[in-house]
């Protein structure tokens, strides 16, 4: 085992009256790759704070190896100077690194710092994180707002840092693709799982049933000792003191135990009127803007109880779309028809009615007073907010100082209150935790209405979407049945994605076509043949790899062996991801070569 690069031991946190932490152990070990999972409001965010030294703990030791340097990605990272140059250098960056990581996610170092959209702002904040060249990266939800493009870019940038890597996300296919460490965040303290994030479920699962059969073997005895004090102390009382006092320390335990136990979140939905079975009808649909063109000639029908998603990378035109499709925005050319009774339930990706300065209660019942109209029946506003997981105490609490999962939730609320047939949900999943999204899976799939959702959350998408509709951003739009693995598998290099490359990108297969108009050349098609030949093999090696690391005992039993394996199963699984982008790209090529070659011929 390598030393650690950055640890907590016995690290304790107040808030206000309350333990945030109470105990929690975390170590970093070099190029370590791992995830911190959690509810919303568990402290996540503060445990982050507290691994960079902003924040103290109240007890315990913060431990750095000497000369490490910690870059850490907040939730919502702040800008700085006027020009995104000048942001990307304020870290300490030379001038040419900052610009050349800013080219790599595709920004403007002279573009100002203000007026950026969330995706932007997000990408620049990583663009300065990764030419600081850190020793610890510390990633706080770093999807949010980002499209499917540039998630994959840092899951590929993440697998070729020399970096140990502590990501916070909610989501749930990109943590499967980088990590193979994970820290669990619950009832004040940190279990640790010496396995990638797709173990993580099959864990935690396990791991609640353990405490649920503690808890049970904890009312057992707390019963026996009240049938033991109900019929002997008054006999013995001098002699029965220590069994009180164990009752006494019982009862307290279990009140520790049901006040973790917080409630579940309960999500419902009641539809409006029945809606007519066509839902929406749009026919050969166009829309420009200027000389740049969204969409041209689209066609689809959406029929009641469709779950139908809305793909593409940031700027091609998806939340344009669901407007053309609601009849917000008119086409330039084609129709759309909307069918009868349709009542429509927004949730808007910018948050735009959230008016900070309003408490929860006067959000959630704008009209005054302690009830809520709650798809036509009135209810008590605490007890509607405590079914989304917010406090009695929270009401009077002002919507600044929610989390970004918390302002989610309070738009869902929102939402979900109103009676709909049609449900539209443009990027829900934004700073969810995976516990509300599961349950957010489980009422869209349940919902007898008509889903229209836009979201880069590929897991999220495979698991609600009954259709996929992708747009290239380049005016290409196409529909396809099932999730994004169904698009993908049936659209393959629709949604391309340039290899990316910290500093120097190979030449582009554009570039190599123009002097191969026919065929790919002696050197790219030797290429191809190679990285189909580690493609195969591969796949083999790394479960090899993870086979031996699956022994619990190899680290007890021969720690350097158990840090050669992890070093190279890291290995084997960034040349993986190295290679699927290469090959794709050279197969696109070679198809498209041929299907040029094809159309000269004919």
């Amino acid at each position: 085992m390598a030393a650690p690069v950055l640890a907590l031991r016995n690290a304790r946190l107040r808030d206000g009256a309350r333990w945030l932490f109470d105990g929690v152990d975390i170590i970093l070990e070099p190029r370590d790759r791992a995830c911190l999972v959690g509810r919303n409001g568990e402290g996540k965010s503060t445990l982050l704070r507290v691994l960079t030294g902003a924040q103290e703990p109240d007890e315990g030791v913060r431990a750095v190896a000497p000369g490490v340097r910690i870059v850490h990605v907040a939730q919502e990272p702040p800008l700085v100077g006027e020009t995104l140059l000048d942001f990307t250098v304020s870290g300490g960056a030379a001038a040419h690194e900052a610009g050349a990581w800013l080219d790599v996610f595709e920004l403007d170092p002279r573009r100002s710092t203000l007026g950026l959209s969330g995706g932007e702002t997000r990408r620049a904040a990583l663009a300065k994180a990764f030419s600081e060249d850190p020793d610890v990266l510390l990633l706080d939800e770093p999807t949010n707002h980002l499209d499917i493009f540039a998630i994959a870019r840092l899951e590929d940038l993440i697998a070729r840092s020399r970096a140990a890597v502590l990501i916070v996300s909610h989501d749930r296919m990109f943590l499967e693709r980088v990590t193979r460490r994970c820290f669990w965040l619950a009832d004040r303290r940190v279990r640790r799982l010496d396995k990638g994030f797709a173990a993580f479920d099959a864990w935690a699962e396990g791991v609640r049933a353990e405490e649920a059969e503690v808890a049970r073997r904890l009312e057992k005895s707390i019963e026996r000792e009240q049938d033991w004090l109900a019929y002997g102390v008054t006999a013995r009382r001098a002699r029965n003191e220590g069994r009180r006092r164990n009752l006494m320390a019982l009862r307290a335990q279990r009140a520790e135990m049901m006040r973790l136990a917080r409630g579940q979140m309960s999500l419902d939905t009641t539809t409006g009127p029945l809606s007519g079975k066509l839902v929406i009808e749009a026919r050969s649909i166009a829309k420009r803007y200027g000389t740049r063109t969204l969409l041209d000639g689209f066609s689809t029908r959406v029929r009641r109880g469709d779950k139908v998603a809305v793909v593409g990378p940031n700027g091609a035109g998806k939340t344009t779309l669901v407007k053309l499709l609601l009849g917000e925005l008119a086409p330039d050319a084609g129709s759309v028809r909307q069918g009868a009774n349709l009542e429509i339930a927004y949730v808007d990706q910018a948050r735009v009615d959230l008016d900070a300065d309003l408490t929860l209660r006067q959000f959630l019942a704008p009209l005054g007073g302690d009830h809520v109209s709650v798809r036509g029946q009135s209810r008590h506003v605490a007890a509607y907010a405590k079914e989304f997981l917010f406090g009695a105490d929270q009401l009077n609490q002002p919507v600044r100082d929610l989390s970004g999962g918390e302002r989610n939730r309070l738009l869902l609320a929102r939402a979900l209150a109103k009676p709909s047939n049609v449900l539209v949900l443009d990027e829900p999943t934004n700073d969810l935790d995976m516990e509300t999204l599961d349950l957010l899976e489980d009422v869209l799939s349940d919902y007898p209405g008509t889903v229209l959702l836009v979201s880069h959350d590929r897991d999220f998408v495979d698991r609600v979407a009954t259709s996929t509709i992708g747009m290239d951003g380049r005016g290409r739009v196409v529909e396809t049945p099932g999730g994004w693995r169904d698009f993908i598998e049936q659209n393959p290099g629709f949604l391309q994605l340039d290899e990316p490359a910290p500093r120097k990108a190979p030449q582009p297969a554009a570039a190599r076509a123009k002097t191969a108009p026919s065929k790919l050349s002696y050197k790219d098609a030797r290429r191809l043949a190679e990285l189909e030949s580690r493609l195969n093999a591969l796949p083999a090696e790394i479960n090899r790899l993870e086979t031996l690391l699956a022994d619990p005992n190899l680290y007890q039993r021969a720690p350097a062996r158990f840090a050669e394996v992890t070093a190279a199963l890291d290995a084997a699984r960034a040349e993986l991801m190295a290679i699927e982008v290469e090959w794709l790209e050279l197969e696109t090529l070679r198809e498209s070569l041929a299907g040029d070659g094809a159309g000269a011929m004919s």
